[in-house]
């Protein structure tokens, strides 16, 4: 059986993780959470773009408070991120946060961690506990030969766990997350063992969209694959509207998303003579707008095309000065060049009544 299917069950506001409930994308502003109106303006953009759970940052009181105001106009759960002052923790909690995340580590002695409980428990407000390989303690790294390690990571963050569970408390989440992409893979795979929490997956600091996608495909590629995450976040050095689409292009190559529609495409040759590559970036811009599960295909060449979009349900391809519509792998007729676009759009527009 997959870790996912075993997981205990956790409810973040309206949206349940764990227990083989779908693999749930997150993503964090990057707004300053004390202007409402333009942390309220992101988190709605990134909810179109299909993001089911969105994290703030809460480095001031007046973070904090803010919470209740921009709780009022989204549609998703809200997450605080909390480091260092456990009245941070606290005050966002009281002001709705529908799930907090800490670092037990950092939040101060046994009894403020505990004082963050007693208000989450009260409210029955789930904590994730995150650890990165960036913050392990100078105990654990000596203890694993003075490097940071996939077992200190684990050690860690049982750990907190066992602290906070010991509180009497286990509405909670794990999140263990390190820039080295296969010490983060063998970590999830060693708790996994080792626990029934949900885990929150992503390769942390990963990087720019180039290098950051990369390196989240191949690790939460991996962990999917394997049967563990139950919610995840791509984090990139980007706008975070990037890291959704990201996030379902992952679940989707995995089978593991079934919303919007996949755009393939060719990746050009001696033949082609359109400009491919911005065709088909302004395709994957048009169909982002519409609902449906279909693949649409993007080819450079109309004597290929059709047979290289045979899978798709819809398909353009390019030739000199004229390409043609496909639909399931047939031609249906042909247009000029600058009219493909309009001309899929049509297709697209109709498909709902087909």
């Amino acid at each position: 059986m997959a870790h996912r299917d075993r997981t205990k069950k956790i409810r973040i506001g309206d949206v349940m993780i764990g227990g083989g409930n779908p693999v749930v994308i997150q993503s964090m502003t990057n707004t300053k959470t004390e202007d409402v109106s333009a942390t309220v303006r992101q988190i709605l953009e990134l909810e179109e773009a299909g993001c089911e759970i969105i994290r703030a940052a809460v480095p001031t009181m007046e973070a904090a408070l803010a919470f209740s105001e921009i709780k009022k106009q989204i549609h998703i759960p809200l997450v605080a991120d909390i480091h260092f002052d456990y009245r941070l923790a606290i005050a966002a909690i009281e002001h709705g946060a529908d799930k907090i995340r800490i670092n037990p580590g950092n939040i101060g002695d046994e009894e403020k961690v505990r004082a963050v409980v007693w208000a989450a428990k009260k409210r029955n407000i789930p904590i994730r506990v995150g650890v990165n390989s960036g913050s392990l303690e100078k105990e654990i790294i000596e203890n694993c030969g003075g490097h940071v390690t996939a077992e200190g990571l684990v050690l860690s963050a049982l750990d907190k766990v066992h602290m906070i569970e010991e509180m009497g408390y286990d509405n909670l989440v794990i999140s263990i997350k390190s820039t080295d992409v296969m010490m983060c893979v063998r970590a999830h795979e060693q708790i996994a063992e080792r626990t029934d929490y949900p885990l929150h997956i992503g390769i942390t600091e990963s990087g720019t969209a180039e290098s950051g996608n990369i390196k989240s495909a191949v690790g939460l590629g991996i962990l999917l694959y394997e049967g563990i995450g139950d919610t995840l976040r791509v984090s990139l050095t980007e706008n975070p509207v990037k890291e959704i689409c990201a996030a379902k292009q992952i679940l989707r190559t995995l089978g593991m998303y079934r919303g919007g529609i996949e755009v393939i495409s060719c990746p050009t040759c001696g033949r082609t003579k359109i400009d491919l590559i911005s065709l088909a970036h302004r395709v994957e811009e048009i169909v982002r707008h519409y609902p449906y599960h279909i693949k649409v295909a993007v080819m450079g060449c109309a004597v290929n095309g059709p047979g290289e979009a045979k899978e798709a349900d819809l398909g353009i391809a390019g030739g000199d000065g004229e390409g043609v519509i496909i639909r399931k792998g047939e031609i249906i007729r042909k247009v000029p060049e600058d009219a493909l676009l309009s001309e899929l759009e049509k297709e697209l527009d109709a498909w709902e009544c087909q």
